[in-house]
């Protein structure tokens, strides 16, 4: 027995390959390298090595029969509980948060990965559980089978990823063919919860989070009171973009009062990536990485609907939405739309999990796309 039978590697069409696909997402990755660069030199050589692994996995995985991996769902569910246990065990500590594995030439970050296994658990599950998605134990289930990873990852703590995790499982179960009679119900008692939760949680004392995610969410409502404090970030983040006006100052500019050489924004080469976009390549940077970001998942989303099956919809439009939803976080962060909470802007932002994490998914959804429903 070869390779290609132990890992159901088929013979596909190089019509159906999605070069469009492949091509946005490189040229979103050489944006990135060019203005982590300009962030933080430092890591630019680390960057590229990321994308170039992560290159060569999407290559490897797009062979892959996506249905073989998808058998192998419960195996995936354990190793993700097991690594996320591990991070709260033997996970090093940076910044107040444990959410980082040392390999010894790197450190992993299991929370990212722990997003694209998501889409690949419930993208089997639902293919079993297409006839009675909208039965209470169905949806139970599967609530029950989320809540292991947002615990965990909550107790790293990493709110962002966990808020970014809960988006992505509710629109899978959307796409498994929830009933929107359920998902009304639903919303009319989370928008009202959630309005509750945020007023006890900006309350002194308040023990639902912690005392620096609270500060985040006073400094969000009143960011004139933290200006020099949980604030300070925020702000100096939307005057960096709006610098930048059409054009912006340019990459690795000297400018001593730009928010990388005047140390206004820590780690500015990740969360705050979008403000040395805005800073330096201004307006019209900002919208070229938009518009990138904004047609790879419009190619997952039209890919997902020639899948011949629900498994490969639900990867493609997982990845569509992970994509979308956490682009939208970033960015809503760095304009500061949302409350200041650290996440990656996929494909740019510096982080060698991060980068070769969306790759491995954009190699799955490239793989549906070599079997679509035409393919014999």
């Amino acid at each position: 027995m070869n390779l290609k039978q132990i890992f159901n590697v088929k013979r596909y069409k190089l019509k159906d390959v999605r070069f469009s696909l492949i091509a946005l997402v490189i040229a979103v990755s050489v944006l990135g390298i060019f203005v982590v660069g300009s962030a933080q030199k430092s890591v630019q050589g680390r960057q590229i090595i990321g994308v170039i692994i992560g290159v060569i996995v999407m290559a490897v995985i797009a062979v892959l029969d996506y249905q073989w991996v998808l058998n192998l769902y419960w195996v995936l569910y354990i190793i993700n509980i097991l690594l996320l246990v591990a991070v709260l065990l033997f996970g090093i500590e940076v910044n107040g948060a444990q959410r980082w594995l040392s390999l010894g030439f790197t450190n992993f970050q299991p929370s990212d990965l722990t997003k694209i296994i998501t889409i690949l658990f419930f993208a089997k599950f639902l293919m079993e559980h297409e006839q009675d998605i909208n039965e209470k134990r169905t949806i139970i289930q599967a609530v029950a089978l989320i809540l292991p990873s947002l615990f965990l990852i909550y107790k790293e703590p990493n709110l962002s990823n966990t808020i970014c995790l809960a988006a992505l499982f509710c629109v899978i179960m959307y796409l498994g063919g929830l009933s929107y009679k359920f998902i009304g119900t639903v919303l009319a008692i989370v928008l009202p919860v959630s309005i509750i939760f945020i007023s006890i949680v900006v309350q002194p004392n308040q023990k639902l989070l912690e005392d620096y995610q609270q500060k985040r969410i006073l400094a969000w409502l009143e960011p004139e009171e933290y200006a020099t404090d949980e604030a300070y970030q925020q702000l100096n983040s939307v005057m960096a973009i709006g610098s930048g006006q059409l054009t912006g100052k340019g990459l690795n500019n000297n400018t001593t009062t730009s928010v990388k050489n005047g140390n206004f924004i820590s780690e500015p080469q990740t969360d705050f990536i979008f403000a040395i976009i805005g800073e330096e390549l201004g307006f019209v940077g900002c919208c070229i990485v938009i518009i990138l970001l904004l047609l790879i998942v419009i190619e997952c989303i039209i890919i997902g609907l020639k899948a011949k099956d629900t498994g490969g919809k639900i990867i493609c439009t997982g990845m569509a939405t992970l994509i979308g939803v956490q682009s939208f976080i970033n960015i809503s962060v760095a304009t500061q739309i949302f409350p200041n909470t650290g996440i990656s802007l996929p494909f740019v932002s510096y982080g060698l999990t991060s980068v070769v994490c969306f790759y491995i998914g954009i190699g799955f959804v490239l793989n549906v796309g070599l079997q679509p429903k035409k393919y014999q």
